[in-house]
């Protein structure tokens, strides 16, 4: 027969596997605890910064056109000039060119078909204006009418091949306006809509080491671009060849 001792070992021995089997179980449940909620963790940290991402964006864009709105046009031309006294060319040859670019014929429009359409066209027309230019440029509302676009690495030749891209696309890009007469030229190339645009081009370093004095000398060139305007319906390249010269500057 068990003596009293034997069956008390017993007892003690199966108490004891049975707190071993019970802290194992506590032990699993603890950990897949813990690694659901190092997931939860892990996506709302994920949605945190998503979020932080579309408010930083939201924070960046003109609310009109959702472009790059003032204060991001400031922060990249501050980057780049930066970037441009890191790497100093030897020959000092043009880094960064600035475009300043004025749409004129939108007070007809606000007149005509009143703000809310005018603003729908401007947005419109932004966005095609952005589609126009490289991945690496920056492209955003200055105010207004305005428009300021940052080329890195393009000296004054490459930014008048810009500007003439850009000028046309204002000329030709169709207006999403009711009951609008599209005047042809008088030379017979395609029609216009009675837009046009004038381009101020400064560049670093010839126009000036910071941003005050590059925005300064677009300005400057835009009032004179504004002088010397042509009529929207002015003569221009033809299309084609106006593609051709921008995808062999590599533009295009």
């Amino acid at each position: 027969m068990p003596t009293v001792q034997s069956v008390v070992l017993v007892t003690l021995l199966l108490l004891a596997l049975l707190a071993v089997a019970l802290t194992a179980t506590l032990l699993r449940r603890s950990r897949r605890s813990a690694a659901a909620h190092a997931l939860s963790l892990q996506q709302e940290l994920t949605r945190l910064q998503q979020a932080r991402a579309e408010l930083e964006r939201t924070s960046y864009t003109d609310p009109l056109t959702g472009v790059w709105n003032y204060r991001y046009l400031q922060l990249s031309l501050d980057r780049e000039i930066a970037r441009c006294a890191r790497q100093p060319h030897p020959d000092g040859a043009d880094r960064l060119a600035v475009l300043l670019l004025e749409i004129e014929g939108f007070a007809e429009i606000r007149r005509e078909h009143g703000y809310q359409r005018g603003g729908a066209v401007l947005r419109d027309l932004a966005q095609r204006l952005a589609m126009e230019v490289r991945e690496a440029d920056v492209f955003g509302r200055y105010g207004g009418e305005e428009f300021l676009i940052l080329l890195p690495d393009t000296d004054a030749a490459g930014a008048e091949h810009v500007a003439e891209r850009l000028r046309w696309t204002v000329r030709r890009h169709p207006l999403a306006l009711p009951s609008v007469p599209v005047p042809a030229e008088e030379s017979g190339a395609a029609p216009v809509n009675g837009l046009s645009a004038a381009v101020g081009i400064a560049v670093l370093p010839r126009d000036g080491g910071h941003a005050a004095l590059l925005l300064r000398a677009a300005d400057r060139a835009l009032a004179a671009a504004r002088e010397s305007a042509p009529s929207p319906s002015g003569d221009g390249p033809p299309e084609q060849e106006c593609d051709l010269t921008m995808k062999a500057e590599g533009w295009a």
